[in-house]
């Protein structure tokens, strides 16, 4: 996250000032005569007011047009000095270090270092200074977004996403992280954090686990919904090799290069290659900086997208279902303990890193998304304008039930699994189109490739190319079994590090069959092999 403000630093103990004495360049005051709040940061607190409202309005004025807010001069070092140099800069780029999943960045996190309008507003009151005092932060976004799409049904965008209605504009989501960042930078102390991040919008759809409020998408199919993609809490052992971070709770799933958290993403849209794999677990992830090049992870977990306590009610089941058989009490086969790994190398210069990931590994029971992921991300700067993200990955479910057999079928409309329409009327786990129509299941693979190749013009423009190839071998992630190809362009234009806009354009092309303009919910089956969109959102910071 963005490194400017709060470093253990309350506004309020810096010495206030109110508006106009700041205005008034002959003022007394912590200000010198001229004095410029992006040169000297006792400035601050009386450009900013007293008022809450005030000093919350008077923040974002006096970030817009820059790209960076004034440094606290007594905050400590943000990163270790021998640890690898910083890749990019926010902005104009959604990170600092190459992503990695399921820790907070060893080596290079320091408590409160979140530049956010509420905190500063509320750093001169007494909340704000017991936030302060115990490195807890409260902040966040809100993002609305809108497309034009050559599909018109309700639906008919996906299997493009996040824009999944054509032609319309949306609240994509609303967040609010509260947490307290453990500190990474230090060697001499353990040392403990948390997050918990609620989200409300459109893009509760791509967050929703199966067994956590699940029925507003599962059961009622709402445009807008609520989640709690992250509730975790962390500690940080720096004794052990360079840092050991264990984090236990539910968290994003530690592969790819992008993230459901729009401040996370060069492109307002996501690729098909993250749309359609693992996006949470709950359990404990281990997170252990072997060196200041290499990183290992393990993790334990209930599966994906998966809560260990959800059940659902008894169903008497006239069709025989060898995977799931009738009156039973049906509990998603996902929700199993599962095992996460990873491997981490970083170049000394920061310039370089490959990651190296086993996701979800467990029998690969067909579950509600209980994908055996393998795959690595790579990351590679040229030069100070340019730099490519690539990613590639394989995954599977096994014991998926055959879409082109009839006792399959059956056995599915008749409620023997846990996803049949009785206990999920909508969004349910697609079948698998096998390749015989004589076997009762199949394993149903994906195999994807992607890259974002960025330049930046500007310190707050980035423009991203993307281009990717997913191949859906039996059209259980997208429900059409084909192959798809898709590129895009879009330009993140921040006008101050509290506000930016993602315009884009992308164009799919379904390759073997028909899989745009349909929506399975309602039984429309798509019509196009097409799909060309074109979007835009806005991020407002808080």
């Amino acid at each position: 996250m963005k490194r400017i403000l709060l470093a253990g630093v309350s506004l309020a103990a810096i010495g206030l000032s109110n508006v106009a004495q700041a205005a008034d360049p002959a003022a007394k005051g912590p200000c010198p005569y001229g004095g410029d709040p992006y040169k000297n940061y006792n400035c601050l607190d009386a450009y900013l007011g007293t008022d809450f409202l005030s000093r919350f309005v008077n923040y974002y004025r006096l970030e817009w047009g820059h790209d960076a807010a004034p440094a606290d001069p007594k905050a400590p070092e943000s990163r270790r000095a021998y640890w690898p140099g910083t890749p990019e800069s926010i902005p104009p780029y959604p990170f600092t270090e190459w992503p990695y999943g399921g820790t907070t960045t060893i080596g290079v996190t320091r408590p409160s270092s979140v530049d956010s309008p509420l905190m500063a507003a509320l750093g001169n009151t007494a909340a704000g200074s017991w936030l302060n005092e115990n490195h807890i932060q409260v902040y966040g976004w809100i993002n609305a977004g809108g497309n034009l799409s050559n599909n018109t049904v309700r639906g008919g965008n996906s299997p493009a996403a996040y824009d999944y209605n054509p032609n319309t504009v949306q609240l994509d989501q609303a967040v609010l992280y509260i947490e307290r960042l453990p500190d990474t930078v230090q060697k001499d102390h353990v040392d403990w954090g948390f997050r918990i991040a609620p989200i409300y919008g459109e893009n509760y759809r791509y967050t929703t686990a199966y067994g956590l409020w699940s029925y507003q998408l599962l059961n009622q199919n709402k445009n807008n919904g609520y989640d709690m993609p992250m509730a975790y809490g962390e500690v940080f052992i720096p004794q052990i090799a360079e840092g050991l971070m264990v984090r236990f709770g539910r968290y994003i799933s530690i592969p790819d290069i992008e993230a459901q958290l729009a401040p996370n993403n060069y492109m307002y849209s996501h690729s098909m290659t993250y749309t359609f794999d693992n996006y949470t677990n709950t359990g404990i992830q281990s997170t252990l900086a072997v060196t200041k090049n290499w990183m290992l992870q393990l993790g334990v977990s209930v599966g994906t997208e998966a809560m260990p306590w959800h059940y659902k009610a008894t169903i008497a089941n006239p069709f025989p279902n060898p995977l799931f058989p009738g009156s039973t009490m049906l509990k998603d086969p996902g929700a199993q303990p599962t095992v996460s790994g990873g491997v981490r190398w970083t170049s000394d210069t920061g310039n370089d890193s490959v990651y190296v990931v086993a996701n979800g590994i467990n029998n690969g029971t067909w579950g509600y998304n209980n994908l055996q992921w393998y795959g690595l991300t790579a990351y590679h700067k040229f030069n100070e304008q340019w730099h490519i993200s690539f990613e590639t990955y394989n995954e599977h479910q096994n014991n998926v039930l055959n879409a082109n057999n009839p006792a399959a079928l059956a056995a599915f409309a008749g409620g023997g699994t846990p996803f049949s329409p009785q206990v999920m009327p909508f969004n349910s786990p697609f079948l698998a189109q096998c390749n015989s129509p004589t076997v009762f299941s199949c394993t149903a693979s994906v195999q994807t490739y992607l890259a974002y190749l960025s330049y930046k013009p500007s310190p707050l423009d980035n423009i991203s190319y993307r281009v990717e190839f997913f191949d859906d071998k039996q059209g259980q992630r997208t429900g059409v079994k084909t192959r798809y190809f898709e590129t895009g362009i879009g330009w993140q234009h921040w006008f101050s590090p509290q506000i930016e806009i993602r315009p884009e354009v992308s164009y799919y092309r379904a390759l073997d069959a028909a899989a745009f303009n349909g929506n399975s919910n309602l039984g429309i089956a798509p019509n196009k092999k097409d799909a060309l969109i074109g979007s835009a959102d806005i991020i407002i910071h808080f």
